[in-house]
């Protein structure tokens, strides 16, 4: 049975509904610095995963395992792919000011993205994605935690970078202080599901003065005989406590906070000048992408980073200055600034840097509003962590409604499954893995039905 029929099948048996998605918990940078402090306490933080969970493999995974670090970039609201990544100049409807060319054998807004068209040849644009859903929050979560957030475990499934977390645990240095999993600018991310709140985004919004709360009013000196105190006060109920797991999960929680207060480390890599900020746009997006490149040369820890820049959702007006024009050019300052500063510095090899949004916008014609509306179409881009640049893969019609040439050797459209299998192999995580731990007792498969597989890495990228 070849791919598509596998694939086929699978959606004839299992549906993929598109129902309303549920927050999850997640550690915020608040409760995460509270706990430096005596007295505070968050129940959420005792949740554990078993203390030796039973983890199996579907099949023989060959992993590319290119990748040391992941920036996962969500562009919230869902670009229009063909006024982008996926550009079809329409008569009488696509702005002349796009000012189109073919730029390294890629069809390209010039006149909306120029430094970005200046370094095609290091990213990689896939064309013959397809989106399950239309709905904002179902497909952000979706691309998030590679499955239908409304299926039986989507309501526990962790994000994907909480999965890197879990799995690169074992690498961490026990002087490394930072945490594997940073989410910037993303405070409603998807969280870590069942996972224990070691392995949830730590969610900072950054700004020129680093992290708040990593310094007390009283000073280090008193903050110090605080916290020595502390330990002295109730270090037998955090150390072979009969209390059990939880009390030394807790106690994990304050050393962690309390590594990261007074550190130099910590303030070089979260803070930064007005300078660095223009450089990058001066932007929410683009002070993130400013801390993420920080962060992953400070080499503390991190290994997964997620960045999110909203405002995409143009269901009116979407040619007006402020609406796709503005959009296009913040992230054009932002994203170049980042990838260019990678390459100077050699961390784009391995760095594998993820780009998409939930879904795609209507082609063609405008609608009466002037805008572009929900649809399933959509682009992903890729850059760095051994990924071929100045190449695309799969090609649409001629309107950019469907796709004519998937590209890839499942020949079919991709799917969030399968950059989520990308993401893992980039990272050298077996996709095939599930775990039997979850709460439910089904089997939580980091990429849903490899053992029959049904998805898998977009390997054209790295050939």
């Amino acid at each position: 049975m070849d791919s598509q029929n596998k694939f086929d099948k699978l959606i004839e048996r299992y549906p993929h509904p598109t129902k309303s998605f549920y927050a999850r918990p997640h550690l915020s940078r608040r409760h995460f610095f509270q706990l430096a402090g005596a007295g505070v306490t968050t129940s959420f933080l005792a949740s554990r995963l078993p203390a030796a969970p039973v983890i199996s493999t579907s099949g023989s995974a060959a992993m590319k395992n290119t990748a040391k670090n992941v920036v996962f970039i969500l562009l919230a609201g869902a670009p229009s792919h063909t006024d982008t990544f996926d550009l079809k100049m329409i008569d009488g409807i696509t702005p002349t000011t796009f000012d189109a060319a073919t730029v390294n054998n890629v069809f390209w807004p010039t006149g909306l993205m120029p430094k970005l068209g200046s370094q095609l040849g290091d990213i990689a644009i896939v064309r013959s994605m397809r989106a399950w859903a239309l709905v904002h929050g179902l497909g952000q979560n979706w691309v998030q935690i590679g499955r239908n957030p409304a299926a039986v475990l989507g309501n526990i499934s962790p994000n994907i970078g909480s999965v890197v977390a879990i799995e690169k645990e074992q690498e961490r240095k026990p002087s490394q202080v930072f945490p594997t999993f940073l989410a910037l600018n993303s405070s409603n991310g998807a969280g870590p599901g069942y996972f224990n709140s070691q392995y949830a985004p730590f969610r900072v919004s950054p700004s020129t003065a680093g992290i708040a709360n990593t310094t007390n009013s009283t000073g280090q000196q008193r903050f110090s005989d605080r916290y020595d105190l502390l330990h002295h006060l109730d270090d037998n109920l955090r150390q072979n406590s009969d209390y059990g797991k939880p009390m030394e999960d807790y106690d994990k929680f304050y050393q962690a906070a309390q590594g990261m207060m007074y550190n130099p480390v910590v303030s070089k890599a979260f803070q930064y000048t007005a300078a660095d900020s223009v450089r990058y746009g001066s932007t929410g997006f683009g002070n993130s992408l400013l801390v993420a490149k920080q962060v992953l040369a400070a080499n503390e820890g991190t290994r997964f980073v997620q960045v999110t820049q909203g405002g995409w959702d143009m269901h009116q007006n979407i040619y007006q200055q402020t609406q796709l024009p503005n959009m296009a050019k913040l992230l054009d300052n932002g994203l170049s600034a980042f990838l260019a500063d990678l390459k100077s510095s050699g961390q784009l090899d391995s760095t594998l840097v993820v780009m998409l949004g939930e879904f795609g916008r209507t082609t063609g014609k405008l609608s009466a509003a002037g805008g572009r509306d929900h649809f399933l179409q959509q682009f992903v881009m890729f850059a760095g962590g051994g990924v071929k640049g100045g190449k695309t893969i799969g090609t649409t019609d001629a309107t950019g409604s469907t796709t004519v040439d998937s590209g890839w050797s499942r020949q079919r459209d991709i799917k969030p499954e399968d950059v989520e299998a990308t993401i893992y192999s980039a990272m050298g995580i077996n996709w095939t893995t599930v775990r039997h731990d979850d709460p439910l007792g089904r089997g939580f498969y980091y990429v849903p039905n490899s053992d029959q597989d049904i998805y898998g890495p977009i390997n054209e990228l790295w050939s």
